[in-house]
């Protein structure tokens, strides 16, 4: 269940709303804490709850799990299509992250320094949190399960095809929070160690 907004938040088109959840996702803290998504009244680089939108699963940034649970059952092309509906979704969030980054009220001469750094948190962590690593989890237990199938059961081609999709798409809600929470913690010990320290966003 995903937690209220703050007061005063504005709504994320990417986060919040039903664009996230089209091929589904989870919840990220990227750009928390970094001035973009604050309400009013707090100061760029003040604490700032990561978005309720993140904290459900369904956005395009997840089409290609859905692609990759339908795999044995669809051409390659299909799969390869929802690949490219989750990278269009990552990359539109990393550039409205950028445009949010510098419409907030800053020195002139830090501004370029916040809409880069909020560019490459975002797609960085969308890259890796909505794409690569779910995508990558949701091919190999489909491969397995279809692999066990086909050793440990007569099941009919067909009928394991459809077992596999079937724990393909319900693997996909429970592997979201996770992955999230190892990416952040990821980016956390490796590239936002190397933001300016004015810029660096906070996972907590």
């Amino acid at each position: 269940m995903s937690e209220p907004s703050p007061q005063g938040a504005e709504r994320d088109l990417f986060r919040d709303t039903w664009v996230r959840y089209l091929g589904h996702r989870g919840s990220s803290s990227c750009g928390a804490g970094w001035g973009w998504n604050q309400p009013a009244g707090v100061p760029p680089g003040g604490a700032v709850a990561a978005s309720p939108g993140l904290n459900g699963p369904s956005r395009p940034g997840y089409a290609n799990e859905v692609g990759e649970a339908f795999r044995s059952m669809v051409p390659a092309a299909v799969v390869w299509l929802s690949y490219g509906v989750s990278s269009s979704y990552v990359l539109a969030d990393a550039i409205d992250k950028g445009k949010k980054a510098g419409e907030v009220p800053s020195p002139e001469a830090g501004r370029s320094t916040r809409v880069t750094v909020a560019v490459v948190d975002t797609f960085v962590w969308q890259a890796l949190a909505s794409v690569a690593i779910p995508g990558f989890t949701i091919n190999r237990v489909c491969a397995a399960s279809l692999y066990v199938l086909g050793t440990a059961t007569r099941w009919p081609l067909a009928a394991r095809k459809w077992t596999t999709t079937a724990l393909g798409l319900l693997v996909i809600p429970v592997i979201i929070h996770p992955i999230d929470r190892s990416v952040d913690f990821l980016l956390d010990s490796s590239l936002r160690k190397l933001y300016p320290s004015v810029e660096k966003p906070s996972s907590s």
